[in-house]
């Protein structure tokens, strides 16, 4: 049975579609069989950040309503044989879907696999409820941004309300040298403010989109912890800081500024 995991941010623009995807692809190179499922009704783009959107021919309100079934509503990945992608509603983005109903459609597909990551929409409104009522567990995804955490935080504080095996968070677009210099909090300062527990970092890079985790690039490792973190249950962070610490620390940390 698949571990239902919901990506929430508590507001738009820090990456989270970007991020579940990401992570779906590691977990579906690592032979775990993963579906992404956007439940952003008003956006529905998981399909065009993972270059499917010329695939899909059902979407979930299709299987809810009865014109397809739910394993037809997937679109496997080109690139991963392990990884499918459930669109959202590409027809009617303002119909009303009750949560009872994307849940039963998670929960038919779930038994064929190990995980299904729910892209959530922005905000704690109505599309936040119904993507967190079908999930097990909850992923916040925040930058250092004092907007983004005071986001964060409310969506956090609303996820206990729900009965979640686990909420954890993400610090995306991590800044290494500007957290060496003091100008943002550390990942494990957010992590303390937000009283939840850090599951991984990822270093801001321009270069991240789907790309090849095998590599040695920053953000490619830090999406493989992330991974190994999800399916293992350690805590094994990338420190954004690292190459930005000691005197050829201080040396990257001047020419990044310069640029």
């Amino acid at each position: 049975m698949a571990r239902k995991i919901v990506f929430t941010s508590g507001k738009g623009g820090v990456g989270k579609t970007t991020v579940a995807a990401n992570l779906g692809m590691c977990l579906a190179a690592a032979g775990e069989r993963v579906v992404l499922a956007d439940t952003d009704f008003g956006l529905n783009n998981i399909d065009v950040v993972c270059g499917v959107e010329d695939l899909i021919h059902y979407d979930i309100v299709d299987a809810i309503e009865g014109r397809c079934r739910a394993r037809q509503a997937l679109v496997r990945h080109p690139k991963s044989a392990n990884l499918y992608i459930l669109a959202s509603n590409h027809t009617d983005p303002d119909k009303y879907i009750s949560p009872q109903a994307v849940r039963l459609i998670l929960d038919n597909i779930a038994r064929s696999f190990d995980y299904i990551l729910i892209d959530c929409p922005a905000g704690i409104e109505n599309g936040f409820h119904r993507a967190v009522a079908s999930a097990d567990e909850a992923i916040v995804v925040t930058t250092p941004h004092v907007s983004s955490l005071r986001d964060a935080d409310k969506a956090i504080a609303v996820l206990k309300s729900y009965r979640l095996k686990s909420v954890e968070l993400v610090v995306n677009m991590a800044r290494g040298d500007m957290i060496v210099d003091g100008e943002v909090l550390s990942p494990r300062e957010i992590s303390e403010i937000l009283k939840t527990p850090l599951l991984g970092v990822i270093p801001q890079d321009d270069g991240v989109f789907l790309g090849d985790h095998s590599g040695g690039g920053g953000a490619q490792k830090a999406f493989r912890l992330l991974a190994g973190n999800v399916m293992k249950g350690t805590r094994r962070i990338y420190n954004a800081a690292g190459k930005y610490s000691g005197f050829f620390g201080s040396i990257r940390r001047s020419l990044k500024k310069n640029l």
